[in-house]
């Protein structure tokens, strides 16, 4: 007999026989909150993550330079597909054009869109759509501000999954935003920035 064989038999005589039992897996596909209650927990959500979230009803680019001028930013990266309206007139922009590491962290943050947000788990999901560019520009700047329209929130993530199938967003890589980056493996110590923006600001335009 193999230790492996041992150790198993070992662990079969203490545990003793076992039956396998039918888990109810039963999960809600579908949410039920209204407009302004599923965009009104989306924020609450982001917010617990530490995130700064923002309600704009107004115009987006007067938000980023709103933020950029609190947090003394000059410069922001931006994807080439990043719509008109959403670009601010009082920072500089300097479009991605394959950056090379070093000098996205030589710009103070990123600027971008999204392609879904998920309201139940305060997540954005990003797909490297046209205003969103390429990963690269929301992981080296210390600064990611990320433009959610309301529409694009959904209530539960099985929602948000359908609407990537939907689209054809599932073919391109997907990456799920909870926050700014943050990790506790050091002695359980929060350390943020380690692997990502140190600070994310969600603007939520109507």
């Amino acid at each position: 007999m193999s230790a492996r064989d041992e150790i198993l038999a070992r662990v079969k005589a203490a545990v003793g026989e076992s039956t396998l039992v039918d888990v109810a897996r039963s999960y809600r596909r579908s949410g039920w909150l209204s407009d302004e209650e599923r965009t009104a927990r989306f924020c609450e959500r982001v917010g617990e993550y530490r995130a700064e979230v923002r309600r704009v009803n107004g115009s987006v680019a007067a938000a980023v330079d709103a933020v950029c001028a609190g947090r003394g930013v000059a410069s922001l990266v931006i994807p080439a597909g990043l719509p008109n309206a959403w670009r601010p007139r009082e920072i500089e922009l300097v479009e991605d054009e394959q950056l090379a590491p070093r000098e996205l962290d030589r710009i103070g943050g990123a600027l971008t869109g999204c392609t879904a947000a998920v309201a139940e788990t305060g997540t954005i999901v990003l797909t490297a759509g046209p205003h969103e560019g390429r990963r690269a520009i929301t992981l080296v700047p210390d600064l990611h501000v990320c433009v959610v329209r309301e529409a694009q929130i959904h209530e539960l993530v099985p929602e948000a999954l359908d609407e990537l199938r939907r689209i054809g967003a599932e073919r391109r890589p997907i990456t799920f935003v909870s926050g700014p980056s943050a990790t506790s493996d050091i002695e359980l110590s929060r350390v943020e920035g380690v692997h990502g923006p140190r600070r994310l600001v969600v603007l939520v335009a109507a």
